[in-house]
C-alpha cells in the first residue's frame, strides 16, 4: 500500500509526499483519515528545529497526532466502518512516524484508537487536545486552576473543563484578538493586580513567564506547566522559596483521558465548538502549516483529507 502524507523533510521543509505503507500485522487496523489537526506546540518545534531531544525524533518525519477517520480494515475491537480518533501512527517506509497521523491512510494498533460518534465532523480530531487539557486538570494534581495563562485552543479547553467542574477561572491573554466572549473572565495580564492565586495553569509554553507567575501565587500555591517548552525552564529561587511554591508539569494524556474526554464531549459536558478557525485541503498542507504556526488569528488548523486520492 501507498499513501499521501505530510512529510517534514527538515526544518521548515514540508510538503505532501507519497510514501509506502508497511503491511498491517495482527491487531493493527487500516484507517482512512478524514481530518487531521496541526499542533502549534510540539509540531511547531519540529518545524522550527527547536524541539529538545525526544525519543524517536529526526527527519524525515510524518507529523500529526490529532486525526479522525474511518476503519477500512478492522482489527481487534474495531470493525470496518467504525468512526475513530487516531492519535498517530508509525507505519511508513522511508519516514519516521513519531506522530504520523497526517496522512490519507494509516496502519496502527487498533487498541490505540478510540471509537467516536461519526457525527462529530472535523471536531473529532480535537480529542487529543481536549484530553491533554483534561489530564492537566484531573491528573496528579487535584486543584482547579484559578488563573489560566493563554486563551488559545488549549487554554480554552482548560477553562471549559474548569467551568464544567464548578470553577470560576480568570484567563490572561495578551492578544486582544483572542479575548472574545466566553463564560469566564478573559483579560490582559496588566489588568490583573491579584497576587494570591492558589493554582495557576500556564498554557502558553513561554518559559519567560515563569518568574512572573510565581510572583502571582499565594503561599503554598501551585504553578502547573501545561504547555510544551522549547528551552530550559528555570526560575528565581528566592521568590519561589518565600511562597513555598509548588511546580507541577502536566504530561501528555493517557488512554483513559481519551476515553473520559470522549464521554464528556458526547455527553454534552464539554464543547469543542469554536476552536477550529481554519481549514485547508490536504493538498495545501505547506500553506496550512505555515498559517497554523505564524498567524495569531489561527486557533486550530484542520487539514481536510476528504476526496484526497
Amino acid at each position: 500500500m501507498r499513501t499521501q502524507a505530510v512529510l517534514l523533510s527538515d526544518t521548515r521543509d514540508l510538503d505532501l509526499a507519497e510514501l509506502p505503507l508497511r503491511a498491517p500485522v495482527a491487531g493493527e487496523a487500516v484507517i482512512r483519515i478524514r481530518h487531521s489537526g496541526i499542533s502549534t506546540g510540539t509540531e511547531k518545534l519540529f518545524w522550527t528545529g527547536e524541539m529538545p531531544p525526544f525519543p524517536g525524533m529526526g527527519y524525515p518525519l510524518v507529523p500529526g497526532y490529532e486525526a479522525r477517520g474511518e476503519v477500512v480494515e478492522g482489527a481487534g475491537r474495531l470493525k470496518t466502518g467504525d468512526a475513530v480518533f487516531v492519535p498517530g501512527a508509525d507505519c511508513y517506509e522511508g519516514a519516521r512516524g513519531l506522530f504520523g497521523g497526517a496522512a490519507r491512510t494509516v496502519v496502527t494498533d487498533s487498541a490505540r484508537c478510540v471509537r467516536i460518534d461519526p457525527g462529530h465532523g472535523p471536531e473529532g480530531a480535537l480529542l487529543a487536545l481536549a484530553a491533554t487539557a483534561r489530564h492537566a486538570v484531573a491528573g496528579l494534581g487535584n486543584a482547579l486552576p484559578e488563573l489560566i495563562v493563554g486563551h488559545g485552543a488549549l487554554g480554552r479547553l482548560l477553562a471549559r473543563l474548569t467551568v464544567a467542574a464548578g470553577g470560576e477561572p480568570t484567563v490572561w491573554e495578551a492578544n486582544p484578538g483572542r479575548r472574545g466572549a466566553a463564560d469566564y473572565a478573559v483579560i490582559a495580564p496588566e489588568q490583573d493586580e491579584r497576587r494570591d492565586y492558589g493554582c495557576i495553569f500556564d498554557a502558553s509554553g513561554d518559559a519567560a513567564l515563569i518568574d512572573g507567575l510565581i510572583g502571582r501565587l499565594a503561599r503554598g500555591g501551585e504553578l502547573v506547566l501545561a504547555g510544551f517548552y522549547a528551552g530550559r525552564p528555570s526560575f528565581a529561587f528566592a521568590p519561589a522559596f518565600m511562597r513555598e511554591a509548588r511546580i507541577r508539569i502536566a504530561a501528555e494524556w493517557t488512554p483513559d483521558d481519551l476515553r473520559v474526554t470522549r464521554d464528556l464531549v458526547e455527553g454534552g459536558h464539554l464543547s469543542l465548538d469554536g476552536l477550529i478557525t481554519h481549514q485547508r485541503p490536504a493538498a495545501e498542507a505547506a500553506e496550512a502549516y505555515a498559517t497554523a504556526f505564524d498567524d495569531p488569528a489561527c486557533l486550530k488548523m484542520i487539514l481536510d483529507w476528504e476526496g484526497h486520492a
